[in-house]
């Protein structure tokens, strides 16, 4: 029964690599950048996100990193400045990162906006997304807090950058958008 289970993992696992592969590949096919800057990119991100969960003074859940051309995006919410400044030391210290461009907000206890909010206005911004045929909606990287959309990426045209910004703005219940995407 033991040697059952094992090989049942094992083609899980496997199910598992062959699917991130197949979704890294399509992501690079369809990428403005060439596959050397997406890995570096893919590396730096991960290596920043690695140290965010290490690090005690950061609560992991509150913030998110992004890397595009070695330029880094920290996006989250903070309990205190001390969180932020610390985000973006551990962010400068990953051999690659060009520049540190943050948008923090501080967390709001009132707040009426939550995580099923913020769920719901990703995903009604990606559908507009996907949905627009003149977009590669795998060029552009959402994320949403307290009810405020940021947009970043790399995109063909200025076209692109602004039908984008116009989908998350047209979504009920988006406070504001910030877009950080840059046309390539």
């Amino acid at each position: 029964m033991q040697r059952v289970f094992s090989i049942f993992m094992i083609m899980i696992l496997l199910a598992g690599a062959t699917l991130a592969s197949g979704c890294a590949v399509y992501d690079v096919a369809v990428e403005e950048r060439n596959v050397s800057d997406w890995a570096g990119d893919e590396k730096i991100t991960f290596l920043i996100k690695e140290q965010f969960l290490k690090d005690d003074s950061i609560k992991y859940m509150d913030f998110d990193a992004a890397s595009y051309e070695g330029q880094v995006y920290l996006i989250g919410e903070y309990e205190s400045r001390s969180q932020v400044d610390r985000a973006v030391a551990i962010a400068k210290g990953i051999k690659g990162v060009r520049t540190v461009t943050t948008y923090m907000l501080p967390k709001q206890v009132e707040d009426h906006c939550g995580t099923t909010d913020n769920l719901e206005i990703y995903t009604r911004v990606k559908h507009k997304l996907i949905s627009d045929g003149d977009i590669w909606s795998t060029n552009i990287d959402i994320k949403t807090i307290q009810c405020n959309v940021v947009l970043l990426g790399l995109v063909g045209s200025n076209t692109e950058r602004v039908k984008a910004i116009a989908h998350a703005s047209s979504v009920p219940g988006v406070r504001k958008v910030r877009s950080y995407i840059k046309v390539k």
